[in-house]
């Protein structure tokens, strides 16, 4: 008798729930912002990725209607098929305005960006060298390539030195990959080094901006501006769906390197475009990103407030370098409880659990709305936990080197 082919299905999905990894999205109300109302309470929101407030900000919205009311809800179909709007281009020279290089092109999410812009620069014959703490963009992208693909230790110039000179020769083109804010942990990469071993060994260098662009550097145009690498030979990618508050992902570099993706990305080339009004807010947030750098101010001041409230209460965040900060916790139903026991004080923060990571935390990402009586808020709550008290300390110190970001969501 035949057997019902779909029965794995639940044994996997029974497999998952015993581990204590089953996920599920929690329904918000309302508009983004650093108070959120989820099952009829307001929290104060710290599991969001909207740094610079501006996905619930009057201006993108006002900007998305006007869109709607113009070019109507879609773009209809792949943009060399169907045309695009204004807009769409618009965009993509604001973009390229931001980042100074000579142009950019916008995806219809970040990932799509990823896969599409590596899957082009990357083939059969070719070398991929990646973080091995790299986002699942990046890596799915890699593999999609057909390219050799070799991990290096997370961080380590010394490792990526050595897999080049291994195995560069053997290949006819090279590309290194790697975030420059790890999302899971909130490091940042070593991107002059990472430049400098990139032109001695004839190498490809594209970086991933989707948690630094708008965040990092003097007008906000992320870490190649923050390190003073404005200029040199890499690719740009990042995304419109964080700091900038809308939806998509662009790719930013030199001109023949962006009309050839526009040629051959296959996630450009066969995907609808970006609806005008996620276009047009993300235009219109790249521009308070330049009129408005208080806001980054504030993010950077609240970042710092946190952190040193954190230390005073003994807790020992895992990184101190971005707006992401991470707190480990034993297991994965331990993580669980802490989030809801931060619930029930009126904070809404990410319980991270494998397989997105091999080590559970509480991840906790700052806002530039946030008010020093919400940050005060968070760092009592926490206090509170015993978690904190046994856990959170001893296992912050050196713990980095354990973690990994394979899955996480872009």
């Amino acid at each position: 008798m035949p057997t019902d082919p779909y029965t794995w299905i639940e044994q996997s999905l029974a497999t998952i729930q015993r581990a204590n990894w089953y996920r599920s999205p929690q329904t918000l109300e309302g508009r983004p912002g650093p108070v959120v109302r989820i099952d009829r309470r307001e929290l104060i929101n710290f599991a969001s990725n909207d740094y610079l407030g501006l996905a619930g900000d009057d201006r993108l919205i006002q900007a998305a209607v006007d869109a709607t009311q113009e070019f109507g809800t879609g773009s209809t179909g792949a943009r060399l098929l169907s045309g695009h709007r204004p807009p769409h281009r618009q965009l993509e020279l604001a973009i390229s305005a931001l980042k100074q290089t000579e142009d950019a092109l916008v995806f219809s999410s970040g990932y799509l960006a990823n896969l599409g812009a590596i899957a082009a620069l990357a083939g059969k014959r070719d070398l991929i060298l990646s973080d091995q703490y790299n986002h699942s963009s990046l890596k799915n992208g890699a593999q999609l390539s057909g390219a050799a693909i070799v991990e290096y230790r997370h961080c380590d110039i010394l490792d990526l030195k050595t897999q080049l000179q291994q195995h560069r020769q053997h290949h006819r083109r090279c590309l290194i990959l790697t975030d420059t804010v790890f999302s899971m942990d909130g490091d940042i990469c070593q991107l002059p080094a990472l430049l400098d071993l990139a032109e001695e060994f004839s190498c490809m260098l594209l970086v991933d901006e989707a948690h630094a662009t708008g965040v990092f550097g003097a007008t906000g145009a992320g870490c190649v501006e923050h390190f003073g690498c404005t200029g040199r030979s890499l690719i740009q990618m990042g995304t419109l769906s964080k700091a900038l508050g809308s939806l998509g992902g662009y790719v930013a570099g030199k001109a023949p390197v962006i009309d050839f993706l526009r040629n051959r990305a296959p996630s450009w080339v066969y995907t609808t475009g970006l609806s005008p009004a996620d276009t047009a807010a993300a235009l219109a947030a790249v521009g308070i990103v330049k009129i408005e750098p208080q806001r980054r101010a504030k993010l950077w001041q609240n970042v710092a407030d946190l952190k040193q409230q954190l230390l005073d209460s003994g807790i020992i965040p895992i990184s101190q370098e971005s707006p992401i900060v991470c707190l480990p916790v034993p297991d994965a139903g331990a993580v669980l409880a802490v989030a809801q026991q931060l619930k029930a004080s009126g904070i809404f923060a990410a319980a991270v659990r494998p397989p997105t990571v091999p080590v559970s935390r509480i991840r906790i990402t700052v806002m530039a709305t946030h008010e020093p009586a919400h940050i005060q808020q968070l760092v009592g709550a926490l206090r509170h936990l015993n978690w904190v008290r046994t856990c959170a300390k001893p296992l912050s110190v050196g713990w980095v080197s354990a973690s990994v970001t394979h899955h996480t969501p872009h």
